[in-house]
């Protein structure tokens, strides 16, 4: 089985994200009853990271920020996915800037939403193939294989908290709708892939 890595730029970003949600305070004192390294305070660390190390360090911060607030963490982390995603954006190639305009001018149809989830893979993935986007009917399915939040990671429900939030304010960005979406299938409780439903069809 090949070894999960992860974007450092990325998860530069999620530190940014994370940080600004949670307030400075709360994230160090997350990091330090966590045991996880106090200099991960400073978002720019991370850059020095290799590939597998990031996807590490990405579900490392995950499951200590469930940890800290329990119940509440899904919420947290569905706004840091949120968040993440405007940083994502404003980090964008030119060329990805430009097809983030070209998704906007196409009919507000499935054609749209596809494109959106699509464009969303093509800025998180790490490898071609990591992420694959099917349709089911009228609704959507957004298929993580690699799922660097679930590395290590064992739970008896799905954690993905921040790729749903990912997920769902890219295609409010797109479509100015919001949708209802679910983790289906998720590699920490045993599943092959991490699998996100896309409710289009109400």
């Amino acid at each position: 089985m090949s070894e999960i890595t992860f974007s450092n730029r990325i998860l530069r970003r999620f530190v940014e994200a994370a940080a600004v949600e949670l307030g400075a305070d709360q994230f160090h004192a997350m990091l330090a009853l966590s045991k996880l390294p106090p200099e991960w305070t400073k978002p720019q660390i991370f850059l020095k990271m290799e590939a597998a190390e990031s996807a590490k360090a990405y579900a490392s911060l995950q499951a200590a920020i469930r940890t800290y607030y329990g119940r509440g963490a899904r919420g947290v982390l569905l706004r840091v996915g949120q968040r993440l995603w405007n940083f994502l954006l404003e980090d964008a190639a030119l060329v990805d800037k430009t097809h983030a305009a070209f998704i906007r001018r196409l009919p507000l149809n499935t054609r749209r939403r596809k494109a959106t989830l699509e464009f969303l893979a093509r800025l998180i993935a790490k490898e071609a193939g990591d992420i694959t986007i099917h349709t089911l009917d009228l609704d959507l399915l957004f298929v993580d294989h690699a799922s660097p939040t679930a590395e290590g990671q064992r739970d008896s429900h799905p954690i993905c908290f921040v790729t749903l939030g990912l997920i769902r304010e890219s295609l409010l960005w797109a479509t100015e709708q919001r949708f209802d979406v679910e983790e289906i299938s998720c590699k920490a409780i045993g599943e092959d892939t991490c699998e996100f439903r896309i409710t289009v069809g109400k």
